[in-house]
């Protein structure tokens, strides 16, 4: 049997950049071979990256990438908050999203195709999680293409903006702020979709039921409910968070600024993560322990 030395392993962990016990493990098994613990190791981290593939990712970054009016935004998740603050997650990360603004896939399938530093993006990825030991995968994107100015605002790595406009550079980066804080759903009243305003009405309607209103008070009440939700959820309709004192499209009006669209990306939202039972997870492992021992 080889003797397997902290040089070896640092060589092999400087060439596969996997974690130092996996590399140790592996130098054992081939028994010192380099070649062959290399080749241990991407079986493995291949091995890794198919068991994570069916983890559930609710955590992530959203990145933004502009050169001039052309942009993306993009979402990459992971499985905790702690990989998302991981320096390889947020290098690939932000290559992602830059092929996405110069590259133009159509879908996230299309991106993971893509090519990145000799691989495709999917195989970037696939030794990421094989490393890190997460599952990783690119959720969602936009690009951004034409003529509109454009601008973004991510407000830490949780929430991500892009808002096209035409106009103020200082005026359009206020709104992209505010959009981060208040998370309107449309750009105008009008915007709002069909489905959301059904919703509101079905609980403003059973709201005015239980009022015990006459029928023609409660359609009053009803629609103006809707009314109201209308102006907190419309972007140019609320009030602006940096003067309580005038809605933003008074804002943008003042400054000769026309806002075209925005996308909004939150991390995980829409996603259902799972809810781990700690206790539940202990006493599985003690009697699993105490088994083992009898």
């Amino acid at each position: 049997m080889a003797a397997i030395t902290a040089a070896m392993v640092g060589e092999l962990r400087a060439k596969t950049d996997a974690p130092m016990m996996e590399c140790k493990k592996a130098l054992t098994e081939a028994d010192g071979d380099m070649a062959r613990a290399e080749e241990i190791l991407r079986v493995k981290l291949g091995s890794k990256a198919g068991k994570a593939a069916s983890r559930v990712t609710a955590e992530g970054i959203v990145a933004a990438s502009i050169n001039g009016t052309t942009g993306a935004l993009l979402e990459v998740n992971c499985e905790t908050d702690f990989v998302s603050k991981n320096d390889d997650f947020l290098a690939f990360t932000d290559a992602c999203v830059k092929l996405v603004a110069e590259k133009n896939p159509a879908d996230v399938a299309a991106l993971l195709a893509l090519p990145m530093n000799g691989q495709t993006v999917d195989e970037v990825r696939s030794a990421l999680i094989g490393k890190i030991g997460e599952n990783i995968m690119p959720r969602r994107f936009k690009r951004f293409a034409g003529s509109n100015k454009l601008v973004s605002y991510l407000h830490g790595t949780r929430i991500g903006v892009v808002v096209e406009f035409e106009g103020d550079d200082t005026a359009a980066k206020d709104v992209a702020m505010h959009i981060a804080a208040m998370k309107p759903v449309a750009l105008s009243m009008a915007d709002v979709p069909a489905e959301a305003i059904a919703v509101e009405r079905s609980v403003a309607v059973q709201k005015a039921a239980e009022s015990g209103k006459p029928p023609e008070i409660a359609e009053k009440m009803v629609e103006g409910s809707i009314q109201k939700y209308l102006k907190e959820v419309s972007l140019l309709n609320q009030t602006f968070v940096k003067n309580d004192k005038q809605t933003v499209e008074q804002m943008l009006k003042a400054a000769n600024t026309t806002i075209k669209g925005f996308t909004m990306y939150v991390v995980g939202e829409g996603i259902e993560k799972r809810q781990d039972d700690f206790a539940a997870e202990v006493a599985a492992q003690v009697a699993a322990a105490s088994k083992a021992t009898a």
